[in-house]
This record gives C-alpha cells, structure tokens and sequence, in this order.
C-alpha cells in the first residue's frame, strides 16, 4: 500500500511538474511572440511616423466619469499626435457594456474639454480587451493603417495584435503614470497572463464578443 502511495505521489508531483513547465514555455513563447511581432514598431512620441488614426486603448474610468490617470495619459497622447499632424483622427476604443460605465464616452469628453473637435473623435464602444479593440478596428471600422496608443508595459501586445489582425500599426507608449508605483506594478504583474490570452485569441481567431454593423465614424472623422 505505502509503495502504491509512494508511485502516485510521484505520478502526482511529476505531472504538476510538467504543467508548470509547459506554462514556463508557453510564457516565453508568448512574450517572444509579443516582442518580435512590435520590434521595429514602437516608437517615442516624437519619432511616430504619421498615420491616419490614433487608436486609444481603453482603461478604467472612475464614477464620476472621469478618466483614471493611465487613459487620460493614453488621451493626452493621441491629443498631442493630432496637434502634431500626425494622426488626422482618434479611434477611442473601451468598455460600455453596462451603462452607467462608459469607457469611450468619458474619453471624448475629456478630449473635446481640452480642444480636440468632436468631428474628429470615433468611438468604439465594444473595445472590451485588446484583441476585440484591433478586431474591431479593422473589421468594423476599417482602420487599415494607425498608431496605438497605450502604456509601455502594454504596447508590445497591442501592436502585436493589431498587425496580426490586419492593421498597419506603430505603437507610442506612455510612462508617465508610472509614478502610481502600485498600479503600475500590479499592471505589469496581469500583463504575464494578458500575454497568454492574446496568443489564444490569434490562434483561434475568435470573433470579438461583440461585432455588428459596420461603422464609417472613422472615415467621416478623417473627412472631418
């Protein structure tokens, strides 16, 4: 009995050995994919290259639907690229799934309050992660060529993903909030697992949660 025991807790311990070793790979593989799909794609502010669209990644929004400092820095970016000429028109992609909670319509707000026209704001309002947002960007809104805009811990994944599914995409990230150590770091803590999700979601090619009817607010902020 004890060296039947003996044999399963063997079994047992080798393979939960073999699961973490798979995870191990499964980690490195996803942040090499990750890195070397962005490498030669981020950019600093300054040195972007110009593109038609900024595309600002959501992020969270407090109750009183202000924007929390990570998505006002992403704002405050796509802003800056606009005065520049470097975009001609912002995408504001995020979470309106409840509707007291409305990630897109607090971004516009805080744009316009600070000068940008609302004629050239496009919204998203089913940007519910990464994936979705450069899915629907390209399938929903015909985005074919554009800048991300998002924190540094997370602009190798979002570029990734939005060149894998079809965009023409350069990367600037924000380090400014960096200041708000704890958030900052739990961010970069989720953004291990965030990885794993995205090589999923390329390799089944699954639909975003929500798609659709096809919207032209992206085009007609270009004309604007």
């Amino acid at each position: 009995m004890r060296i039947m025991r003996g044999r399963w807790v063997r079994r047992g311990l080798t393979a939960g050995a073999l699961v973490v070793a798979l995870g191990v790979l499964a980690s490195a593989g996803g942040e090499l994919w990750t890195r070397g799909s962005a490498r030669g794609h981020v950019y600093s502010e300054a040195g972007v290259p110009a593109a038609p669209v900024a595309i600002v990644l959501g992020a969270q929004v407090y109750d009183d639907g202000s924007p929390s400092p990570f998505l006002a820095a992403r704002l405050d970016i796509a802003k800056r690229l606009l005065d520049a000429g470097k975009v001609r028109a912002i995408l504001v992609s995020g979470d309106h799934s409840r509707w007291e909670y409305d990630e897109p319509g607090s971004s516009e707000v805080y744009l316009v309050a600070r000068g940008v026209p609302a004629s050239r704001i496009a919204l998203d309002y089913a940007g519910f992660d990464t994936y979705d947002s450069c899915a629907r960007a390209k399938r929903i809104f015909g985005v074919g060529e554009a800048i991300v805009v998002t924190q540094t811990y997370h602009i190798d994944r979002a570029v990734a993903l939005c060149r894998t599914l079809g965009i023409e995409a350069t990367g600037v990230g924000d380090d400014s909030v960096r200041v708000y150590s704890e958030p900052w770091r739990n961010s970069v803590v989720r953004e291990r697992g965030a990885v794993l999700k995205a090589v999923a979601d390329v390799v089944t090619r699954r639909d975003p949660v929500f798609l659709g009817r096809q919207e032209t607010t992206v085009q007609e902020a270009l004309a604007g």
